[in-house]
């Protein structure tokens, strides 16, 4: 293997998996949230949205990325900045509005790492028709480390809190400085050649007629109004799931998961995309439909099988997505795409907490299903 590709692969990795193991909070913060605070679904949806915002602004950070520094140096300064972040969240007892500020710049800090990272994935993958490849090691990190938060994440939630979960990240940001050291970069994969402005980076983004309709694309088919939550209060109310429970079928799920990542990577270079994209679509609608029926039994299966087919699917969007990026600003447009998928969700969260009590929790079922389609007017349009 190249040199160069055998440490875009571990420097990949190792960010991926951290990104994964940053969830580690997840569950106690829910259960704060929820028990402590004594949240709604809908309010719990809306913060959600909040704090994930930071990841809209992902083509600034790619133009900040590709024009100043270098990739490496902004690695490293996320990394400072989470340890920061994450001692203030760990070691005192902040109120909800600084509580929510914190986890945004902490997702913010992410996403300069996450963008980084994946302009050298699109350069590299493309360059050796390896991005399906590269982005399945991507997600098989970022899930191997949600296998560990389903286990350790509800242990913590039980025994402790999410302060002690965000102490936890401390090791995990400190392992990144490693492969990052070692990691070469060069100027091919910097391109500082000539000072571009972002303005000009977004006027040759945006007056690509391919890359705007994959950019539509993209928006419709990752939105859809969100019902995820009150299917977790469903899970602790009505279920009556203990944490540690539900953190098992987490980490079942994520094991289903990893599967589909592999067969990913075993099969990326094969597979036409376009038309598995358009299977896609209907296979989305009637999984969506299934959740209709909802009981102990059929929640743990929807789990599984969903979590193997989803990562398939999953990664053949983002493998699409990294092919469509422009030479020379890869960065900058991967980033635009998934700040377009990013909108997409927080749109769908919002949608959703805004549509649950005015329809109930079936016909918000019903009207996510029939929005799956909508992404099909712009598939054919797609050369």
């Amino acid at each position: 293997m190249d040199k160069r590709l055998f440490w875009v692969y571990a420097l990949s990795s190792v960010i991926y998996f951290t990104q994964g193991i940053e969830g580690l909070p997840s569950q106690s913060l829910f259960y704060y949230l929820k028990e402590t605070l004594g949240l709604s679904p809908e309010k719990i949806m809306f913060l959600g949205s909040i704090t994930t915002s930071a990841w809209l602004v992902k083509p600034p950070i790619g133009y900040i990325i590709d024009n100043f520094l270098n990739k490496k140096n902004w690695i490293i300064i996320a990394v400072v900045l989470d340890i920061i972040s994450v001692l203030f969240l760990g070691l005192i007892n902040l109120p909800l509005f600084i509580l929510i500020g914190m986890l945004v710049i902490n997702s913010a800090n992410t996403a300069f790492r996450d963008v980084a990272v994946d302009g050298i994935m699109c350069i590299e993958g493309k360059t050796h028709n390896v991005t399906g490849k590269i982005q399945s090691i991507q997600w098989i990190s970022i899930t191997v480390a949600s296998l560990i938060n389903g286990v350790l994440g509800g242990y913590i939630a039980e025994r402790w809190g999410y302060q002690t979960a965000f102490l936890c990240l401390i090791p995990v940001y400190l392992i990144i400085i490693v492969p990052t050291y070692f990691f070469k970069e060069t100027a091919l994969l910097n391109r500082q050649g000539s000072r571009r402005t972002l303005l000009s980076d977004l006027k040759r983004l945006l007056s690509n007629k391919r890359f705007l309709l994959v950019g539509a694309f993209i928006f419709l088919y990752k939105y859809s109004p969100s019902f995820g939550t009150p299917l977790f209060f469903i899970q602790r109310d009505n279920f009556k799931w203990s944490k540690m429970w539900i953190g098992t079928l987490g980490t079942i799920s994520t094991v289903f998961a990893i599967i589909g990542s592999l067969l990913y990577y075993k099969f990326s270079q094969k597979i036409k995309i376009k038309k598995w994209l358009f299977v896609s679509v209907f296979l989305s609608a009637l999984v969506t439909l299934t959740y209709l029926y909802y009981t102990p039994l059929t929640a743990v299966i929807y789990d599984l099988l969903y979590s193997l087919i989803g990562m398939f699917i999953f990664l053949m969007v983002m493998d699409f997505m990294a092919r469509n990026t422009l030479a020379g600003l890869e960065a900058t447009s991967f980033a635009f795409l998934c700040s377009i998928s990013n909108l997409a969700l927080v749109a769908s969260n919002l949608s959703g907490a805004i549509l649950l009590p005015l329809l109930g929790l079936k016909w918000l079922i019903v009207l996510s299903s029939l929005t799956s389609f909508l992404c099909l007017i712009f598939i054919n349009k797609i050369e």
